[in-house]
């Protein structure tokens, strides 16, 4: 069962995503695979990354034989103020955003098969344990990744960011399975072709996953012409590491600029880019951060709340905070003069929803007027109680508010909700006319009017100010992630991965084990004439316990054999071969 205590901090919603491990669902075929990985990374990443990579990974508690236990992980990672959590395959960006603002590690559950071992586009274990775990170490690089789901999980999204997520979500799992047919596959890059080329304006998430992909997933740091590796995508492909760091990849300097630049994970990358350090990553993601909705508030952060078609936020200078589905909006030299929202509505002050305010109470939408009142030099809020009781504005009094870009409220006022310093939050009206010009906005057959206080919109970003607020529904993939099925072959093959794990913990060889040892390479090379993982762990196993030379050098012929007759997996064995030597 999934131990929630080291998630106690995070919202009820992201737990949604988190599921549990299940240890034992990992194959001693698995195994291999991290081993063999680990291995290659160990012997040859060390050269070329950022300095923290290798004592990152003894930090994290990240070993070279075994996949890592999430609980193990989670014991560890509490030392430099990080969790750990595990889901299914990729998760909605804006999840995955607020998972790292509350410095939470998202760990997809599964591991790449033996057929993916030097790369797949799905999110596996290696990929984000042994890629993202070791760098988060760096106190640096660590501010920066939670920075960035702070601002990230803020970016408004497009309809269309969701269905290239749901299309490059179900590319990955497919072609994870190799019982895809080629078809298949060929037919879900094809749409995933046509929704990227749809999206020709790019939403604050598109650019804020361009700049994550650039930096988190595939950054590389220090000298232009000499740079080292940090993205866990990149640390976590040996062939992708390599490849990176050739002529045939374009080393640009990092910039703002990377915001607009698109990637393709079916692809190597064609272009990369450098940041001199970890600072400037903070310094670039804080200047995009300026031009985004929760920053400028106003116009533009209503406008994409329109356009969002969800649950969005708007912040006043009050404090105040509204939360709903934003209809429209009326506004007047670039300044917001009225809102207006629709379906079930909330207002929060300091992240909690107001008593009596809530979505119950604003069932059907809610609106009212920003600005300062003709007559008041601040708003109400910072009013003093003399000052207000010289306008009028008293409970029980009939009160003609004429704001300064041109609403007008006539009504009586049955309410004042102030805050706990006093200050004065929303006024409540009945019998309430408001109109802006000639236009009516609310009439006194429609109930109570609520006026919340303020003068501008700061701020403006997707979902709820106090997350009680609104019933959510349990998120659902469209996709789940297809698990591995061993057939009856397969187990058997299992089992011999795990003779051969058990005997290379030992300090000697019986005449039973060698025998055994002897069998599996007679059985491999009659009934697995693909297998070639396997093989290379009994060679180590020959070559370490100094067994028989005839057999090692059978084994190695065998090795040769199939780089020939499997092309594919020829540089695979040849990375193997040359760490045994």
């Amino acid at each position: 069962m999934i131990d929630y205590k080291h998630l106690n901090h995070l919202p009820k919603h992201l737990l949604d995503y988190v599921i549990d491990q299940n240890y034992d669902q990992y194959s001693y075929i698995d195994h291999a695979v991290w081993r063999y990985v680990m291995r290659q990374n160990i012997d040859f990443l060390p050269k070329v990354t950022h300095s923290s990579y290798i004592s990152g990974l003894k930090k994290t508690g990240i070993t070279i034989d075994s996949i890592p236990n999430m609980y193990g992980m989670n014991r560890i990672l509490k030392d430099i103020g990080w969790a750990a959590v595990a889901v299914d395959g990729f998760i909605p960006p804006s999840a995955f955003m607020e998972f790292q603002s509350y410095k939470v590690l998202v760990i997809a559950e599964d591991i790449r098969s033996v057929e993916h071992i030097g790369y797949t586009p799905a999110p596996d274990i290696i990929h984000e344990s042994a890629g993202h775990a070791p760098i988060i170490a760096d106190e640096e690089y660590s501010d920066y990744l939670k920075l960035f789901g702070e601002i990230g999980s803020k970016a408004f999204s497009s309809l269309l960011d969701y269905e290239i997520y749901e299309a490059v979500r179900f590319l990955s799992i497919i072609k994870e399975d190799s019982k895809t047919s080629i078809e298949t596959i060929k037919e879900a890059e094809v749409k995933i072709d046509v929704l990227t080329k749809k999206n020709t304006i790019f939403s604050e998430m598109t650019k804020i996953r361009n700049l994550h992909w650039w930096t988190v997933e595939y950054g590389l740091i220090g000298d232009l012409h000499n740079p080292k590796i940090y993205g866990a995508g990149l640390l976590s492909s040996i062939e992708e590491s390599k490849y990176c760091l050739s002529d045939k990849v374009k080393k640009m300097p990092y910039s703002i600029l990377a915001a607009n630049q698109s990637f393709d994970i079916t692809e190597p990358q064609p272009q990369l880019f450098v940041t001199p350090d970890f600072k400037y990553l903070n310094y670039v993601l804080r200047e995009f951060s300026k031009d985004m909705a929760f920053n400028k508030g106003g116009v533009c952060g209503l406008e994409k709340a329109c356009d969002y078609k969800g649950i969005s936020t708007c912040v006043l200078d009050s404090g105040l905070q509204i939360s709903g589905n934003f209809l429209n909006f009326i506004s007047k030299n670039n300044d917001v003069v009225f809102v207006k929202t629709e379906g079930e509505t909330a207002i929060s002050y300091k992240n909690k929803e107001i008593s009596g305010q809530g979505v119950n109470y604003h069932s059907h939408g809610y609106s009212c007027p920003i600005g300062l009142i003709h007559g008041f030099k601040n708003i109400l809020s910072l009013c003093s109680d003399l000052e207000l009781e010289e306008r009028g504005v008293l409970i029980g009094n009939f009160c003609d508010l004429q704001f300064v870009k041109g609403v007008n409220i006539k009504g009586k006022i049955i309410n004042i909700i102030k805050d706990d310093l006093g200050n004065i939050l929303i006024i409540q009206f009945s019998d309430c006319l408001v109109k802006y010009n000639n236009e009516v906005l609310f009439e006194p057959s429609w109930g109570i009017f609520d006026l919340s206080i303020g003068n501008k919109i700061v701020s403006v970003y997707p979902g709820f100010a106090d997350q009680n607020s609104f019933k959510r529904e349990k998120y659902e993939p469209k996709y789940k992630t297809h698990k591995k099925v061993y057939d009856h072959k397969t187990k058997k093959l299992d089992k011999m991965y795990r003779d051969i794990r058990f005997m290379r913990d030992l300090k000697t060889l019986s005449k039973k084990e060698i025998d055994n040892i002897n069998d599996i390479f007679n059985v491999l090379k009659n009934n697995y004439k693909n297998e070639w993982l396997l093989v290379l762990e009994l060679l180590e196993l020959c070559i370490n316990f100094n067994l028989n030379k005839l057999l090692v050098l059978d084994i190695k012929k065998h090795l040769i054999k199939l780089k020939e007759n499997t092309k594919i997996q020829e540089k695979l064995i040849d990375d193997g071969l040359r760490l045994l030597k």
